[in-house]
């Protein structure tokens, strides 16, 4: 590899091809970069560090702008804080942060009585009566450049409690098991599991799961606590490399449910919890394209499972089946409603509650167990999103509800079942005067190349006048993959934008789940361009509308996400001042063509099986942004931001794009993590400093870099 660059001249890393061939279905590809592909090779690692050397020096201008960016957000976050307390037995369960600290620290306090349902109002300055420090993550992750918890749970009679810890950012974690009572850690360590392992109800047992090669997760273990690891026992293997597998306690503790899941198909195995070594039995035999989830209920003494499906259901129904018999008689609670994408169910004692989407927006209901009618919760602003959390107990009086919008801030409310009164327990504080009247959202819609509707949530500050009035610097962000809906959220470090005269802007475009799962499927497959075609239509109907011009407006999106922005920047790159791709899936052919590279054949139903079918290939090589890089246009400026360690869109596929897009002359950049994983860098002082990097990039590139 050559590389020319010293940081007074500037000057592009430029890597010495090393030409591999890719031959599939009678068509050869030669591949210049594949070779960054060898991770371990010394030449990659340079060509990483010449290239972060290379971002740094091209930005160096803008590190007063990040200084400040970075002290903003600080300044507008409670940095000492706690959160809203979740009862759980005999305990009350938060978490702290504390000011200069990177993680948080886990505790607990006592409940004043057996029926104090009425969370204590915690102050950072005030001592908590019998609190308990259960896990300092700021102590835990000492001498380590990354750390991340990926499980963390208590035993229900609250004596003991597991952690899972990866410390190099691949997801792998260590888990371990605290006496609580003691202090004192105990012999059972399990390396190499899957996030999400929980206790048994009784406390004896650990289930976990591990992952393939791949980076499936495959199987389901079973540890008795005191036992060694090579004793675990083997609860469930699925050996279809098309589908990954998880474990969890119903909320009834009654029975452990096996979830075996893809793209489009899902099947559930129940273990009866008091007899975790017993027959695993099925609740619906898996069909291929038939979703479905379960949640345990005792209706008029009987154990029944509610059950959510899409069989010849498109936007799911909710049917009641006996657990004993669920392939029995179905009862219908919900039925299907075409645009009324029902999304889950939890089951308490005494009601339910169900979600589900209805005109773009996501919506709760509490379920009535006699009547099956579902009474909606309703919230006031146009634009915002609600969900349950916090939620562990089988009998309460209480549900707990997250809420937020664009402009109102994290909100916890305990909603009272038997009265419906909202009860706020708490609203994440912003400081330096935030005012949620300050600020607008609203919902535009664009219209799509075929004639369909696309929605763009905008949000902005009122004091630099109307939304469209006149062209503004406009942040558009997209996403458009798994049924994912990016949901209305205020965001602390958004307010650096806002406040400088800058809207943000959501493309709801298809492939994501914001208008139902139809909405999915119209984005997927050999449906997928219209993702791209999609964000560039809301893109132009942001210029022709007036809200910017082609000069002030960046795209922005991540993982599944920047391969929508490495798309984007091919088919409209005259729209564009820029675009931010975070760990972005830009060489998507080579990577689904690999059953070998973590999750590849999980994702041949999303994106299609180009080695096994002539047609998907052709289709994904038209769009994939590696493939396609242009060299009869300009680009917008490009910023890619990746990470070493990244199991699901591998560093090989940024690094390979922007050395492409630079031989065709783009202005791309790459930032590369060398110790992190897909969600980035650690540490909540390490995340700011990350988003300031990139939104002082994307202020520069917007022309507001000195406001």
């Amino acid at each position: 590899m050559t590389v020319h660059d010293t940081p007074a001249a500037a000057s592009a890393p430029v890597a010495d091809p090393r030409p591999t061939v890719r031959s599939h279905h009678g068509d050869e590809v030669e591949d210049r970069y594949e070779w960054f592909r060898a991770k371990e090779d010394a030449a990659v690692i340079a060509h990483l560090e010449a290239e972060n050397a290379y971002t740094e020096a091209r930005t160096s201008h803008l590190a007063g702008l990040r200084d400040r960016i970075f002290d903003e957000i600080k300044g507008r976050t409670l940095e000492t804080d706690l959160s809203v307390p979740t009862r759980r037995g005999d305990w009350w369960y938060y978490g702290r942060t504390v000011e200069g600290k990177q993680y948080g620290i886990q505790c607990r306090a006592p409940l004043a009585s057996p029926d104090d349902w009425t969370p204590p109002e915690l102050s950072p300055d005030t001592e908590v009566p019998g609190e308990q420090v259960l896990l300092d993550s700021n102590v835990e992750a000492e001498g380590t450049e990354f750390f991340s918890l990926g499980s963390f749970e208590i035993s229900t009679d609250g004596t003991l409690m597991l952690y899972g810890v990866d410390v190099a950012g691949d997801e792998r974690y260590t888990v371990r098991v605290r006496d609580l009572t003691t202090g004192e850690q105990l012999p059972d360590e399990i390396p190499g599991t899957f996030a999400g392992a929980t206790f048994s109800p009784d406390g004896c047992f650990i289930v976990y799961t591990t992952v393939d090669d791949a980076w499936r997760p495959d199987t389901v273990w079973l540890h008795e606590l005191g036992t060694p690891v090579d004793n675990d026992e083997k609860l469930f293997h699925e050996p279809d490399e098309r589908y990954w597998v998880g474990a969890g306690f119903t909320r009834s503790d009654r029975y452990l449910v096996i979830e075996i899941g893809s793209s489009i198909t899902s099947e559930e195995w129940l273990v009866d919890a008091d007899d975790l070594r017993g027959e695993a039995r099925v609740v619906w035999p898996r069909v291929e394209g038939v979703e479905y989830e379960a949640a345990h209920a005792v209706v008029d003494g009987e154990d029944v499972l509610f059950i959510l499906h899409n069989d010849d259901a498109l936007d799911f129904e909710l049917v009641r089946v006996s657990a004993s018999d669920p392939s029995g008689s179905r009862d219908v609670v919900i039925p299907h409603r075409p645009g009324h994408r029902l999304l889950g169910v939890s089951t308490f004692r005494d009601w339910g509650v169900v979600g589900y989407r209805r005109g773009g927006l996501p919506r709760l209901g509490m379920l009535d167990y006699a009547t099956g009618a579902v009474s909606e919760i309703e919230f006031d602003e146009p634009l915002y999103a609600a969900g349950t959390g916090g939620n562990p107990e089988w009998a309460p009086p209480l549900l707990r509800l997250g809420y937020g919008s664009f402009v109102t801030p994290g909100t916890v409310f305990d909603y009272d079942v038997a009265t419906g009164e909202r009860m706020l327990r708490k609203r994440q504080p912003v400081l330096g005067g935030y005012d949620p009247d300050d600020y607008a959202q609203a919902r535009v819609w664009a219209t799509a190349q075929d004639g369909t509707q696309v929605p763009i949530s905008l949000v902005w500050k009122r004091s630099f006048g109307e939304a469209g009035a006149e062209p503004r610097p406009v942040h558009l962000y997209g996403y458009g993959s798994y049924e994912h809906s990016i949901e209305p959220g205020m965001s602390v470090p958004r307010l650096s934008e806002l406040d400088r005269g800058v809207i943000f802007a959501v493309a709801h475009v298809r492939g994501g789940g914001e208008m139902g799962r139809q909405w999915y499927e119209d984005g997927k497959l050999l449906s997928k361009r219209n993702t791209f075609t999609d964000f560039v239509d809301c893109a132009r109907h942001l210029v022709d509308a007036g809200y910017t011009t082609p000069d002030r407006l960046v795209a922005e999106g991540g993982s599944a996400g920047g391969l929508l922005m490495g798309a984007v920047a091919n088919l409209a790159p005259e729209l564009f001042a820029g675009v931010l791709a975070d760990v972005p899936f830009v060489d998507a052919l080579t990577t689904i063509l690999d059953p070998s590279l973590p999750l590849t054949v999980i994702e041949w139903d999303e994106w299609g099986d180009p080695l096994h079918n002539a047609d998907v290939y052709a289709y994904m090589k038209s769009y994939s942004p590696y493939e396609n890089v242009r060299a009869d246009v300009a680009y917008p400026r490009i910023l890619a931001v990746t990470s070493l360690n990244d199991t699901r869109v591998l560093y090989v596929e940024p690094a390979k794009w922007v050395a492409r897009l630079r031989e065709v002359g783009a202005d791309a950049l790459l930032k590369c993590e060398m110790v992190a994983g897909h969600g980035g860098v650690s540490g909540r002082y390490n995340a700011w400093r990350e988003r300031a990097f990139e939104l002082a990039w994307l202020l520069d590139v917007l022309g507001v870099a000195d406001a």
